[in-house]
């Protein structure tokens, strides 16, 4: 797993959200993480990883952000 850019940081309240790109196994993804904090600790973490198609795939001219 490798992270090449970190596009968005958003935070409401106790939660966090970091939208990032990258590559995993090999492959061109979009990376999401939500963290829960608490007491300036991260006290939960889930994360989806989701591979980006070729842009000759896409259905429109908008990214996967």
């Amino acid at each position: 797993m490798k992270y090449h850019k970190v596009l968005k940081v958003l935070g409401v309240g106790n939660f966090v959200l970091v939208a990032s790109e990258g590559e995993f196994v090999g492959k061109p993804s979009a990376f999401f993480n939500r963290f829960r904090v608490a007491n300036g600790k991260i006290a939960e973490h889930w994360d989806t990883i989701e591979t980006i198609a070729p842009r000759a795939e896409w259905k429109n001219a908008n990214s996967k952000f």
